[in-house]
């Protein structure tokens, strides 16, 4: 698959580009995607190009064995498969049919692991919150199955930790500031409306470690 393994290619959206309006804007989808995951995914492969002993390994294999790599590669594959990692995840955990099914699996270990669904959404807000310039705001599932809320840098992933990612936001201001200006509680507020819950579950059930 092009999106999963050099020649890497753009991954198209799963809905259109005014669907999670009026939530996040038309044209911020059309930047975000078109114009900033472009960018990462044509800098993954100009790093790649001279590389064809890396260049059959998967996209989340890159970025969580980043530092296997020769040292010159490191930097910019953390940075570039990092970037086109974290955006894939992301527009794909987005929904214009965010719906929440309170019995499945992921939100019964919300309720569990937060005291309930109020308390993890409050959680990861304050955690959206604290991410210092550019960064993500992350669910992720650790080695003994409880979920955790991390923050990362950057476009740095949890999986070098070896965490598997359930859930993330990008903080980033080209997410969120052409609607929201510098007002990134309301991002975050908005975003919650337009979370692909399915998909969710799904990261949830997949074991990634």
């Amino acid at each position: 698959m092009p999106f999963e393994n050099y020649k890497f290619e753009l991954k198209p959206l799963e809905y259109q580009y005014n669907a999670l309006e009026p939530y996040i804007d038309e044209e911020t989808m059309h930047f975000h995607h078109d114009k900033h995951l472009q960018t990462y995914v044509d800098n993954l492969n100009k790093a790649l190009e001279n590389y064809p002993e890396y260049q059959k390994w998967s996209l989340d294999e890159l970025v969580k064995n980043y530092q296997r790599l020769p040292k010159e590669l490191q930097t910019p594959i953390k940075n570039n498969g990092g970037g086109v990692y974290n955006h894939n995840l992301f527009f794909e955990l987005l929904s214009p049919d965010s719906k929440i099914d309170m019995s499945n699996s992921l939100v019964k270990q919300i309720e569990k692991d937060f005291g309930s669904f109020e308390n993890f959404k409050q959680q990861f807000k304050n955690k959206a919150l604290s991410v210092f310039g550019s960064g993500y705001a992350w669910l992720v599932k650790n080695k003994h199955g409880k979920l955790e809320i991390v923050t990362t840098a950057n476009q740095d992933t949890p999986l070098p930790l070896n965490l598997c990612p359930v859930l993330l936001l990008d903080v980033w201001e080209h997410a969120y500031y052409l609607k929201n200006q510098n007002r990134r509680n309301e991002y975050i507020d908005k975003w919650f409306n337009v979370i692909n819950w399915h998909k969710a579950e799904e990261m949830y059930l997949k074991d990634c470690v």
